[in-house]
């Protein structure tokens, strides 16, 4: 079988608990900060514990991407207000992950407007209240035309999720990437709520696509990229999973995977690959 057919067929799976209740309530916030930093044009991201908040903010109010954590929602709104003192107008989920959409339900009973991808509605459904749960979905791209930017938020195949939503703020010239695309660890594509690899490498091919080269890319978690950095982390996705498949091929065993490092060349960046290369193991016709 063909290297192509294997990584169209790959599911990378992380068999990971996203922000349980029970995790949640053993988090302690009382000391996370939360830092503004200026991206581009209209463009902030508010740095704390969870995905990065995207901002636009100006005369009409803001548009805000993502929520972090419900006990962080006070400090959160006071780190908006600190830039702009406007209503903030709506709120774009970029998919159903906690540390995401955390703040939703304190922000809808604020009266923001919460817009996700359907996908996003139905499995927020089967966990939160129904003032947490977007009031407008979608299943194409949409585009808000505020602060004199074009938000155009569009719909990507299963990624990260099965629910992934890119924003790029045209005139800005900035795009929030969700967690398709992070500087901070191996790629996590979460197969219980329809995440795929195959669906990652293709969104990463539209980012790649989308951006120019002076376009910002806000990444789901870690620091302001560029076009170069989200090819680099596709094509070490496609690297690692060619050297897993062609060491199957000679029948080693996970252990003998590991051994091998095939990762090496990326750890220093990207952190610990042991859940990366058991998924890549897994799915690509080994067993544990």
């Amino acid at each position: 079988m063909s290297r192509f057919h294997h990584l169209q067929t790959l599911a990378l799976v992380l068999a990971t608990a996203f922000f349980a209740d029970s995790v949640l309530a053993q988090q302690d916030f009382s000391n996370v900060e939360i830092i503004p930093h200026y991206v581009a044009g209209s463009v902030y991201y508010l740095e704390g514990r969870g995905g990065n908040i995207g901002l636009s903010v100006g005369e009409d109010g803001v548009v805000m991407i993502d929520d972090q954590f419900a006990p962080l929602t006070d400090r959160i709104v006071a780190a908006i207000r600190s830039l702009n003192s406007g209503d903030i107008r709506f709120l774009i989920n970029t998919h159903v992950h906690g540390d995401h959409t955390g703040g939703n339900e304190n922000m809808g009973k604020m009266g923001v407007l919460i817009l996700a991808r359907d996908e996003v509605r139905v499995r927020l459904s089967e966990q939160v209240p129904e003032a947490a749960l977007p009031i407008l979905t979608y299943s194409d791209a949409i585009t808000i035309h505020l602060n004199g930017e074009e938000v155009y938020a569009f719909p990507v195949p299963p990624a990260h999720t099965d629910g992934d939503t890119f924003i790029h703020f045209k005139d800005s010239d900035v795009v929030h990437s969700g967690d398709v695309f992070r500087t901070t660890a191996f790629p996590v594509i979460d197969t219980n709520n329809g995440g795929t690899l195959k669906g990652t490498l293709e969104a990463l091919g539209r980012l790649i696509g989308v951006a120019g080269p002076d376009t910002k890319i806000l990444p789901g978690h870690g620091v302001v990229s560029g076009r170069e950095d989200v090819m680099g982390f596709r094509d070490m996705v496609l690297d690692v999973a060619a050297q897993v498949e062609a060491m199957l091929d000679r029948d080693m065993s996970y252990e003998q995977v590991a051994a091998a490092d095939p990762t090496k060349d990326y750890n220093t960046r990207y952190g610990d690959p042991d859940r990366f290369l058991r998924a890549l193991y897994t799915e690509l016709g080994g067993e544990l």
